[in-house]
């Protein structure tokens, strides 16, 4: 019996490792450029966003209960950390208040903070990967055509050469006929390679990845050559004292600095913030439908940016951009995350000079895909269909995180859809009907099982609508909670109906609701 278990054990671990693997190389490809952009954008050492990448990857990966988020440098840091490092003086300054940051997320998981994650509505989430999915198709179609002034993973709408739709003006009229190709050949190659059954065991980014290089060198000395900010650059170290050269260690003496502790105290809010928000956009994407602990994430995210501001890294955050790319790439576990902090480390140790040589066209190709399955039209079809309470609020996140950024859209969002469950709420507090009662007509207000204060406007408005000489019942017989604020408006209505001669019956309505405990109040289904 236990060889049998111990069998089934090695079978899964094989079976996860073959999906796994593959995944981990698209995530790397996919975190490459993005982890020299935002350390680019950021005011940083080009190896201080690979090396968050490659700490995102192995200890995040590795303490995460998430199986499928990817954690990186994020884009939606860029503005803090420029501000940051520029106020500051100097990275070393900086790097101090990252390692402060992950002391507070982790004493935020330990407080269970990581529970507001539960309070996302749905339409905001899948507005906000509905959004992403836009930003990466119209902030990759320029670095697909060749034109790449703006750094990879910017997401903002905004940038200093004017906004997301003049760069694509701009591209298309310097458009590099050798990017096209590339591009071009590697978005065929990423919709028709997984088809071919006898190939599909490799990973179709590696193959757009191969196929980028060969035809970049063929296209040298040509008119379709590629300039050298065409390609991918990474720091070439040509031994192990110069790798260990660059790294960076935090400047502890600034501990009693204040804007230190200002800036850790922002980056640990909006690094958590993103963090949880993309946990709960992983785990609605993924097919097994996985609930991530959110708190144990904090911790987790913590002991990353703790690492990072140790060795000169960025701060870090779950990403989404990079974990729907492990989804859609097919990942199962967490290895998938961890093995692509390898190939980010070995990257730098082993093949530098090889990795310098990719163009960036084609990886553009494989976040334009990762972006439309995002953004899919069948989405936008799935939330008009659950009605305008949802779509809404979704419609509305998905521009203001394309026009805004990441939290501000996402609050914006939040905004709209609390404001239809209010709606909801002070829409179905109870329901009524009429029944005859010889000549009279009686009006039967039944209370729903959760009345709080919040419907206190709604049953206040009905009742003084009633007309004088009727009858009414108020039935709280399903109510397991009134507010206490609702149970006065039904006792000052009962004595007030006098002086319209109205005759006001209370049926099972007691006169105080404790507020139900959490074990009390676990549903049981009856019996059929």
């Amino acid at each position: 019996m236990a060889a049998s278990h111990e069998s089934a054990s090695q079978f899964h671990f094989i079976n996860n490792l073959r999906k796994d693997l593959p995944s981990s190389i698209v995530v790397f490809l996919v975190a490459l450029p993005l982890c020299l952009g935002i350390a680019l954008a950021s005011g940083a050492p080009l190896f201080s966003g690979l090396l968050t990448g490659i700490i995102g990857g192995l200890v995040v990966g590795s303490l995460s209960g998430s199986q499928l988020s990817v954690s990186g440098p994020a884009a939606g840091l860029t503005v803090i950390v420029l501000g940051a490092i520029t106020k500051l003086g100097a990275f070393e300054v900086f790097l101090l208040a990252v390692v402060i940051a992950g002391i507070l997320q982790i004493i935020l998981g330990l407080l269970k903070a990581g529970t507001i994650a539960s309070y996302f509505p749905v339409a905001v989430i899948e507005g906000m990967l509905a959004a992403i999915g836009i930003i990466l198709i119209l902030k990759q179609l320029p670095h697909a055509v060749g034109y790449d002034a703006d750094y990879e993973g910017n997401e903002s709408f905004y940038s200093e050469s004017g906004n997301t739709f003049s760069a694509i003006t701009a591209a298309l009229s310097r458009i590099n006929y050798g990017a096209v190709i590339i591009s071009s050949l590697s978005i065929l190659i990423m919709i028709y390679w997984p088809k071919i059954k006898k190939l599909s065991t490799v990973p179709a980014a590696l193959v757009v990845v191969i196929a980028g290089v060969v035809l970049s060198e063929a296209f040298k000395n040509s008119a379709f050559a590629l300039a050298p900010n065409q390609l991918v650059i990474i720091p070439v170290v040509n031994s192990f004292n110069e790798f260990t050269g660059l790294f960076t260690f935090p400047d502890f003496s600034q501990i009693t600095n204040k804007e230190v502790w200002t800036i850790a105290v922002t980056i640990a809010i909006v690094a958590s913030l993103e963090s949880l928000l993309s946990l709960e956009a992983v785990d609605k994407i993924a097919p097994m439908k996985r609930v991530s602990p959110t708190n144990r994430e904090l911790v987790a995210q913590g002991a990353g940016n703790i690492c990072s501001g140790l060795l000169g890294g960025l701060p870090l955050t779950a990403v989404i951009v990079r974990s729907s790319a492990n989804v859609n790439a097919g990942g199962k576990t967490k290895k998938s995350a961890i093995m692509h902090g390898l190939w980010l480390l070995l990257s730098v140790l082993l093949i530098p000079a090889l990795i310098n040589k990719i163009p960036l066209s084609c990886l553009a190709a494989i976040l334009l895909l990762t972006g439309y399955k995002l953004a899919k039209l069948s989405l936008f079809q799935k939330m008009w269909k659950h009605g305008k309470e949802q779509f809404i609020p979704f419609i509305v996140t998905v521009t203001a995180v394309v026009f805004t950024d990441l939290l501000t859209g996402v609050a914006i969002g939040m905004a709209v859809g609390v404001f239809f469950i209010l709606r909801t709420n002070l829409r179905n507090p109870y329901f009524y009907e009429m029944e005859a009662n010889g000549d009279k007509k009686v009006m039967i207000i039944r209370l729903a099982e959760e009345v709080s204060f919040l419907n206190k406007a709604a049953i206040q408005h009905t009742l003084n609508q009633l007309p004088s000489q009727s009858e009414v019942i108020i039935d709280g017989s399903r109510a397991r909670f009134i507010d206490m604020d609702v149970l006065e408006i039904i006792k000052d209505f009962r004595c007030n109906a006098k002086t319209k001669e109205i005759k006001v019956s209370l049926k099972n309505i007691r006169e105080e609701y404790k507020v139900p405990s959490l074990k009390k109040s676990v549903y049981k289904p009856e019996k059929i």
